[in-house]
């Protein structure tokens, strides 16, 4: 039996992962669970799944946890704090960890899995875009198998040689095409993206995703961010990663060589079809996703995106080319606009111009630790928080 822990247990791709599990009884265990802060969905799962450990970032919420599992005959231990979660992370009992914990509060336990030299099933984008260097060095020092778990890059993954390794560029390969669906807003006059809402911005056309990663997919921020992950991931320069937008989102991700082959991968929208595959891999099983019917899809649209109404997306790419703690600002930055925008401090375009404000302001430098890494993170919240203060109704034009 593979024990498998599923950071991020109570976020879409954790509940994915579980069903996936749940298909294939006799092959894998649950032996961790961990959340951030959401109690009620954690405490239904660790009844179904009956974990020997689990963790809540959330101290308050641990602690509330702990008391609500003494008066159950539950064995599950319950850990507490962002080291309750790096704890789950290094298990000796697990083999597996999906990191599904989204945002930068993923990193830690992100780079202490690949430390661990666990198979690391990576969905927590953020640990590669702030700390690439670092986490690659990790996983080679640790002898970790790390998987993407990324729709896009796990489908460049299934597209390359079968004897690449991750940050070695790879034979052969001139670049990769990460596709885009453009989101909800892809045919949205300019003028009308000012007055979109949250819930708009959440509803996605193709994808059943988590909030911040919906807002991310609308401004094409999430684009960008693949971008910069794809460099880490696959060893290939910022210039030799090209996006196009394809709404079906049934081409994941290509691969073109230098002999003008291009590989792609197909399949249904399901983020249950990569996650199976790298809980198979090298192998195969299934995964619960529909079957793709190429005939009722009937065809393929391919298109360039328009940097002019997703500036976001340039924004990252650039930050790709710089390197070093620039990424690490725009993760920040974004992560700082896009919460404002959920709480209705913000409207829709202005979240670019909060991120490009912090990365006009704070200058960045080589990533030399994980100290430095934390440090630029915490001074690019305080910067872009100061943007968002300074795009309410009565400062709007203190950054025209």
């Amino acid at each position: 039996m593979i024990g498998v822990v599923v950071l991020g247990s109570t976020g879409s791709i954790g509940e994915s992962t579980l069903d996936v599990l749940a298909r294939h009884p006799e092959r894998f265990r649950v032996v961790g669970l961990g959340a951030r802060r959401n109690s009620e969905r954690l405490y239904e799962q660790v009844r179904r799944w009956r974990p020997e450990y689990v963790a809540l970032a959330d101290r308050d919420a641990a602690g509330a946890f702990a008391a609500r599992m003494a008066a159950s005959p539950s064995q599950t231990r319950v850990l507490g704090g962002e080291e309750g979660i790096v704890e789950l992370a290094q298990l000796r009992e697990a083999d597996c960890i999906m990191a599904a914990i989204v945002g930068s509060a993923g990193l830690r336990s992100t780079l202490a899995a690949a430390r661990a030299g666990k198979r690391l099933l990576l969905a927590n984008k953020e640990s590669l875009v702030m700390a690439g260097p670092l986490l690659m060095d990790a996983v080679r020092t640790g002898g970790a198998t790390l998987l993407p778990i990324d729709s896009e890059h796990n489908a460049i993954f299934q597209c390359l040689p079968r004897d690449a390794a991750c940050g070695v560029p790879p034979a052969g390969v001139r670049r990769v095409l990460l596709t885009a669906s453009g989101g909800p807003f892809l045919d949205w006059p300019a003028a009308a993206l000012r007055d979109v809402t949250p819930e708009q911005a959440c509803a996605h056309p193709n994808w059943a995703m988590g909030r911040k990663i919906s807002v991310d997919s609308a401004t094409l921020m999430n684009k960008g961010l693949e971008v910069i992950e794809a460099c880490s991931l696959f060893g290939v320069t910022a210039d030799q990663v090209e996006v196009v937008v394809h709404r079906q989102s049934v081409v994941h991700s290509l691969v073109e060589y230098v002999d003008g082959s291009v590989l792609a991968q197909l399949g249904a929208p399901d983020m249950r079809t990569p996650i199976a595959q790298a809980l198979a891999w090298p192998g195969r099983m299934s995964s619960g996703a529909e079957f793709l019917d190429l005939v009722k899809v009937g065809r393929f649209d391919f298109g360039a995106p328009d940097p002019a109404r997703f500036p976001s997306l340039a924004l990252a790419q650039g930050a790709a080319h710089e390197g070093g703690l620039r990424p690490a600002i725009l993760n920040a930055a974004n992560e700082v606009a896009v919460q404002a925008f959920l709480d209705r401090q913000l409207n829709f375009t202005e979240i670019p111009a909060v991120t490009e404000f912090v990365l006009a302001t704070m200058t960045g430098g080589p990533i030399r630790d994980l100290e430095a890494v934390l440090a630029t993170d915490a001074e690019a919240r305080v910067c872009a928080r100061a943007a968002v203060e300074r795009l309410q109704p009565s400062a709007r034009s203190a950054l025209a």
